[in-house]
């Protein structure tokens, strides 16, 4: 009877954890040098390795009753849905047992808020703490951090999790008031604020003291909810921007609204945010992060929305057409990194190529460059490309026929197949 109560309480608990998308566990190297359980290891979560492997975890959370009740959440507390919880001990059990089955390779746990902040956060917090101490599990852990829990269990938080997270849950201020009206912004960003001292702080402590406990290697990330609020992308990624400027967030999660729940705030239940418009933004997040673009070249008042025909990368370049084309043997790597087509580790493989002699479009192409893309904003010790007088809404139309006849393409070959 127990074992199909927790089968019951996995079932809920685990489905109401879908909602939250900020898993990933990049940049965490927790090494299992104490004979104990698992590895960390990057990218684990629904994710992939750099050297292509998928790793997976257990993403729950503790418990889907909360004394909040947020418009856009399906585990507000108005809402008429079935009410679970775990124990501290039962979701320890979990993860080992899983672990040992080999279905995951780690923990993402979060929560719904029952009693106050405080008395969540322990209970998460000593979940980790029984993980690493009593079963010397190695394996990736993050926590999802409780807005408004005290500064003594943020800090024990960090010294068991390879990454923590707040959830911004709205990308401004004023969305967070009208469909959250009980949380505090500023409650939200005060522990992100803690978190980014601490790690800084163990930081330059473990580079004099080797033997120096980690703080959340892996750091910290959040999340924002896109679409249930009328924030276009130029505000969604203005924000983004300030958070990473000073909070040195690891990654910031978009994540499409999900109607689920009738109510007068929210858009209509049949409205749903478009899978593509999600993933523009996390394209245009990267190009921030990785490719030196400053937000207000992505995205500014006069260019308020992203192209969702386009990558916003192909996009900045199309409206940029007096920059190219850049010759590939001479262009500086801020450049090349610009160019539609060309991803960061093709754009340092140039710039060390082109050092033992000029570059063709054979060698350019070995070297992972799309030329599909890239030729019409390149040119290099070849002949080029034909180069009509083409302007940028000429080179978008052939792009998108090329990807529309290649998706025909190989949907024809899929086909061929059965």
């Amino acid at each position: 009877m127990n074992e199909e109560r927790i089968t019951e309480k996995l079932n809920i608990l685990a489905d109401a954890a879908k909602y939250d998308v900020s898993c990933s566990s990049s940049g965490s190297k927790r090494k299992n040098d104490n004979k104990g359980l698992g590895n960390a290891s990057n990218g684990i979560c629904h994710s992939y390795t750099e050297d292509g492997r998928c790793v997976s975890l257990l993403k729950i959370l503790l418990t889907n009753h909360c004394i909040f009740d947020c418009a856009y959440c399906v585990s507000r507390k108005s809402n008429d849905i079935k009410r679970a919880a775990f124990t501290v001990q039962e979701v320890v059990d979990l993860t080992i047992n899983f672990y040992r089955r080999n279905y995951i390779e780690g923990l993402f746990l979060s929560s719904g808020i029952f009693k106050d902040a405080d008395y969540t956060m322990e209970r998460l917090v000593l979940i980790a703490k029984k993980l690493r101490t009593e079963h010397k599990f190695n394996g990736y852990i993050h926590l999802k951090s409780i807005p408004g829990a005290s500064d003594e269990l943020m800090n024990e938080a960090g010294l068991y999790a390879d990454r923590l997270s707040v959830n911004l849950e709205m990308p401004t201020e004023a969305g967070l008031k009208l469909l959250a009206p009980d949380k505090s912004h500023q409650e939200m960003i005060k522990p992100m604020g803690y978190l980014k001292k601490a790690i800084i702080q163990r930081t330059e402590e473990k580079k004099i003291f080797k033997k120096a406990p980690m703080f959340a290697p892996a750091g910290q990330s959040t999340q924002v909810i896109i679409g249930a609020t009328p924030e276009n992308d130029n505000q969604i990624l203005h924000s983004a921007n300030y958070f990473y400027k000073n909070f040195n967030l690891r990654r910031v999660y978009y994540s499409g609204y999900v109607p689920v729940l009738a109510d007068s705030r929210l858009p209509a239940l049949n409205t749903s945010v478009p899978m593509v418009r999600e993933n523009r933004l996390y394209q245009a997040d990267w190009l921030m992060r990785n490719y030196g673009f400053h937000v207000n070249e992505i995205v500014n008042d006069g260019q308020p929305h992203l192209d969702l025909d386009i990558d916003p990368k192909l996009g900045w370049a199309i409206r940029n057409m007096h920059e190219f084309p850049i010759d590939i043997n001479k262009a500086d790597l801020r450049m090349i990194l610009r160019v539609p087509g060309i991803g960061v580790q093709s754009a340092h493989k140039i710039v060390s190529a082109r050092r033992f002699g000029k570059l063709n479009w054979d060698q350019i192409k070995q070297l992972g460059v799309s030329l599909n893309r890239a030729k019409y904003f390149i040119i290099c010790n070849s002949s080029e490309f034909e180069r009509r007088d083409l302007t940028g809404n000429n080179i978008k139309q052939f792009i998108l026929a090329t990807s529309h006849s290649k998706y025909l393409k190989n949907t024809q070959t899929q086909l061929n197949l059965f």
